[in-house]
């Protein structure tokens, strides 16, 4: 007997599937080991085929009997052609690194089969924990017939408690359920709520987990036919569940979401469709949707709104924008305005906590020379360096390299060395010399394991930590009880990069960080927005919290400038060692375009570096591809080869 198998490696540009033989009769799906090459690999049966004019090689071994779930296979293909992606890389997506491998049962696995093998909790309703606002969100959830459906629930408004009782319903129906969060360290409450109301059916897979963990419990859920509850981020949507009913994505609007790394695709747009195979709901939560998520959504009447806070003692938090080109507002001290110092000192007084933000790491993003402006770049990235003054070294942000600081200009000898610009580490020195006696703590991606957010998790909530300072990491997710006021040292870092969603990024981050106060636990509330840009439309449409008038502004722009939701976008880059050749490909890519049939549809840039154009592979450059047609586009696409060029389509972002 003869089978497509799609092998987990790319052995040949052109080719996405190999022809084997075997004795034993195989279901599509199946995991296999076959030769490749003088090696093996693990592959995945796509069907049974007549015997082929050539010599076939026979398959290995079969490494499990229970088939991948049919709707996964499909989803495999759909992923493959939809973003233009080869099957093998794609394939490797869907299993477990070391898929091949004979595992030693680890007391965790024991743990797990333990409990699959127990008869699943059944949890009491908990439609008595919600409010009338959130009943009807609900119902309308329920009701609608798209699969994918848009909860845009404000914060505060209690999104947790309907995703657990959709859970709860799904479970009762013996079927499971994929909770898809942007990262397990973000939304630690959300993932504590759904192991304490769910107990032994919740499965969280998460980076932190071993090689051998990580497969075993792939293996589990392969082999376990019981109601489940997965919960991880985007790798957590193929798990191998069975019985699959609900999916639902928290805080949807997030960028971990979209894969970078080839092959390149959406978790939503994958997400959309395993629940249209299914026929199963897909909920997608957020307060601050993706304007071009919300135009979909609400062209298809499935957008359910939350606008009422779950509390009825939350508060409107009392707000204030701060002039950061006002000399008299930062008399004190240059980073933090006079309001925001009081404001830190009553809440010290009072037992409330602080939180900072700021979404920029480190000490200083410029080091210079005052003499003849030389600037400290990487060498590899050829980007500003960032002075990280607890190591007294520069820190390049994107490749990682770590260098010691000069003590006098390279350039021309001169000691006068300057730190411009300021980050997180340099505002957290600030603050402890402002205040000695409080307990300030900062999170960002510096943080080591142990005074990591995770680590410290139990003292912020409870409120032992004063002051908090941190970038995203603090923006989202968090309910902490002693919160009573956020200060935004500046809220227009972002909007100068050029980029479409700069405006829709920056809207996003404030009116989600200051949504961490006015919850109902305090009886006062206070956000402080520093900013040299105080006119911005994005920055105040987010103290009003008024995504309503921000999505009519944006996609009015978007509009204008063809961007999603109104064209399809696709970005194709090279990178070669030197600028030279990179410049003299892109400019023979950008021919090769314009020269097809199809070029008088799609609209095709002129060549530019992208945003890191160079690093450690060499120099970047690319063109941005806009049609009105997504299959107008794929079909100019598909006809390039693409083992020279690297192909993004529908890019979150054009950086």
């Amino acid at each position: 007997m003869y089978y497509e198998v799609i092998p987990t490696k790319i052995f040949r540009a052109d080719a996405s599937v190999l022809t084997y033989s075997s004795p034993e009769n195989l279901k599509p799906g199946q995991l296999v080991l076959v030769p490749l090459g003088k090696t093996s690999c693990p592959g995945i049966v796509l069907k049974k085929v007549q015997q082929p004019p050539f010599k076939t090689r026979e398959i290995k071994q079969l490494l499990y009997k229970t088939p991948l779930p049919d709707y996964l296979l499909k989803s495999l293909l759909w992923l493959s052609s939809f973003y233009l992606s080869p099957l093998p890389s794609v394939a490797s997506l869907f299993l477990p690194v070391g898929v091949e491998k004979k595992r030693r049962k680890t007391m965790a696995q024991e743990i797990f089969c333990s409990k699959t093998r127990t008869k699943p909790e059944r949890e009491t309703s908990t439609s008595l924990n919600l409010n009338p606002a959130q009943l009807s969100a609900l119902s309308s959830l329920e009701s609608l017939k798209n699969p994918t459906r848009l909860l845009y629930g404000i914060t505060g408004s209690g999104k947790t408690n309907i995703y657990l009782e959709l859970a709860r319903k799904t479970l009762e129906k013996n079927q499971s359920v994929i909770l898809l969060v942007p990262e397990i360290a973000l939304t630690s409450q959300l993932v504590s709520v759904f192991e304490s109301t769910f107990k032994q059916q919740v499965t969280l897979i998460h980076s932190k987990l071993t090689e051998s963990s990580r497969h075993q419990i792939w293996e589990s859920l392969l082999l376990d036919n019981s109601p489940r509850i997965v919960v991880g981020p985007r790798s957590a949507l193929l798990a191998p569940l069975k019985n699959l009913g609900l999916i639902i994505i928290d805080e949807a609007h997030e960028s971990a979401y979209y894969q970078e790394n080839a092959p390149k695709y959406s978790s939503l747009r994958l997400a959309s469709f395993i629940a249209k195979t299914l026929r199963v709901p897909c909920i997608l939560g957020t307060a601050t949707p993706l304007v071009s998520d919300y135009y979909l959504a609400s062209a298809k009447n499935s957008v359910v709104p939350l606008k009422i806070k779950a509390k009825s003692s939350a508060i409107k938090p009392d707000l204030k924008i701060i002039d950061f080109k006002s000399r008299d507002s930062f008399s004190k001290n240059r980073y933090f305005s006079n309001p925001l110092l009081s404001a830190i000192k009553s809440n010290l007084k009072n037992h409330y906590q602080t939180l900072i933000f700021h979404n920029r790491r480190g000490s200083a993003p410029i080091t210079l020379c005052e003499h003849c402006g030389w600037q400290a770049f990487c060498p590899n990235c050829f980007l500003p360096l960032t002075l990280h003054s607890d190591s007294y070294s520069l820190i390049c942000h994107t490749c990682g390299l770590e260098t010691k600081i000069p003590t006098s200009c390279p350039n021309c000898n001169s000691p006068s060395i300057l730190h411009k610009g300021f980050g997180t580490k340099l505002l957290e020195s600030e603050l402890k010399k402002l205040f000695k006696d409080a307990k300030i703590a900062r999170f960002d991606a510096d943080n080591k394991k142990t005074d990591s957010l995770d680590a410290l998790y139990d003292e912020v909530k409870s409120g032992k930590i004063d002051i908090l300072i941190g970038t995203q990491t603090l923006a989202r997710g968090l309910d902490l009880p002693r919160l009573a006021t956020v200060g935004v040292v500046q809220a227009d870092s972002g909007l100068s990069l050029p980029d479409f969603s700069a405006e829709e990024k920056t809207f996003e981050l404030l009116a989600q960080v200051i949504g961490r106060v006015g919850r109902g636990h305090l009886p006062t509330a206070s956000v402080f927005v520093q900013t040299y840009k105080p006119d911005s439309p994005a920055i105040n449409f987010a103290l009003a919290s008024d995504y309503d008038n921000f999505y009519t502004y944006e996609l009015t722009r978007r509009k204008k400038a063809k961007f999603p939701p109104f064209t399809y976008l696709a970005k194709v880059s090279v990178t070669y060692k030197t600028e030279q050749t990179t410049l003299k490909k892109i400019r023979s890519l950008r021919r090769t375009l314009s020269s097809s049939p199809l070029a008088s549809k799609i609209e095709i840039s002129s060549p530019t570096p992208t945003f890191h154009e160079h690093t450690t592979s060499g120099f970047t450059w690319q063109l941005v591809l806009k049609s009105s047609s997504r299959a107008n586009l794929l079909k100019l696409l598909s006809s390039l080869d693409l083992k020279s060029v690297k192909v993004a389509i529908d890019p979150p972002s054009l950086l």
